[in-house]
């Protein structure tokens, strides 16, 4: 891994400094709305390496940061790690990671949870305090005070053992819902990690400065995949089941029917979507639930990528959330396409021999 790169392994719960090893072939991402994910391979060319890599190096304990220059670009978990040996000897070791909103993967609900008309933040702020006060399970994650002016009703059973990733995920799937991620960074003062929960109603939104790129230009390539497999005009979402008798038939709580009569007015044939929610029980929660999800379904997926030269593009993971202005001319815009869109997701390839350092941006329609 070339500078300015430099790979530290910690340990999850202290965060004490285990080691800085090198990590070849390395590239990261992160995301709004999904886990991201770091790689790369530490060569290990003598026993001395191989005792520094065993002791610093443990799946489900391991923290890795990844810094660029004296800024901390990715953090994550170590979750798998792979020896190999080539038929010459050759000795390496493959590290995959996520970010440290996967921890709450691994957590599980195991008590019952009841808010009233408790605001959305303040819910999600529980569930992480939840995680944290447990006998091991303070890894250091940190939030604010914000708001988003959403109060909500939610009982979680401890029966349905849910994990605090799904809890989070699901309570912000919904009308007047928000975003989160756990942000990885360095503080500029005193020079401490920092895992510190980020949220934003309806959407994260970051940056005051407007970034613009441009093909031909710093954008080196672009792809503009539109995705109607999901799209849908009709939509009903099922809740979980209105029955406690076990020895009686079973049915599932429904949400109104969602027709958007306009669309197929239009000329769009019928296209039916359903979504599932087992643990919500009340009719008004699963119907906010239905209306965002056929909001989002009801028109094409496009997520445009493009590929940025870093060299010549002020980019960092801290865009996550920004608005850019990206203009493209070519044969498939020959009058030009001059659009603002969101940065959803990013996705970092370090240079080596004879590569670039490239940024892939994932955006959105603002």
């Amino acid at each position: 891994m070339f500078a300015p790169y430099r790979a530290l392994f910690c340990d999850l719960r202290t965060d004490q400094l285990l080691d800085v090893l090198p990590l070849q072939g390395v590239s990261f991402d992160d995301y709004l709305g999904k886990t991201g994910t770091a790689s790369g391979t530490i060569p290990i060319p003598n026993a001395a390496v191989a005792g520094r890599v065993r002791a610093a190096v443990t799946p489900g304990r391991t923290a890795l940061w990844i810094e660029r220059g004296r800024e901390i670009w990715w953090g994550g978990i170590v979750w798998t790690a792979s020896v190999q040996s080539t038929d010459r000897g050759f000795l390496s070791m493959q590290v995959q990671a996520g970010t440290f909103d996967s921890y709450l993967d691994h957590r599980r609900l195991l008590d019952t949870f009841e808010a009233r008309q408790v605001e959305q933040f303040d819910i999600v702020r529980q569930l992480i305090d939840y995680a944290q006060q447990g006998a091991g399970g303070d890894i250091g994650i940190e939030y604010g005070t914000e708001s988003s002016g959403m109060a909500r009703d939610r009982v979680y059973s401890r029966y349905d053992v849910p994990s605090l990733r799904d809890l989070i995920d699901q309570l912000g799937k919904v009308e007047k819902g928000f975003e989160w991620r756990i942000a990885a960074y360095r503080d500029p003062e005193s020079g401490r990690r920092i895992k510190r929960l980020q949220l934003g109603s309806p959407v994260i939104r970051t940056g005051t400065s407007e970034v613009v790129l441009d093909h031909p230009g710093p954008v080196m390539s672009y792809a503009w995949p539109v995705d109607a497999t999901g799209q849908a005009n009709v939509w009903q979402s099922r809740g979980a089941s209105d029955n406690q008798n076990q020895a009686e038939e079973s049915f599932p709580l429904l949400s109104d029917l969602l027709v958007d009569t306009e669309q197929i007015a239009a000329g769009w044939p019928r296209l039916d979507g359903t979504s599932d929610y087992s643990t919500v029980i009340e009719k008004p929660t699963l119907d906010a639930h239905a209306r965002a999800d056929w909001d989002t379904a009801r028109a094409p997926r496009t997520i445009p990528e493009i590929t940025v030269h870093m060299s010549r593009a002020p980019l960092s993971p801290a865009m996550l959330g920004t608005t850019i202005r990206l203009r493209i001319r070519d044969l498939w815009w020959p009058d030009g396409l001059d659009e603002r869109y969101r940065v959803v997701g990013m996705a970092i390839t370090p240079p080596e021999r004879g590569r670039p350092e490239t940024a892939k941006l994932l955006l959105e329609a603002p």
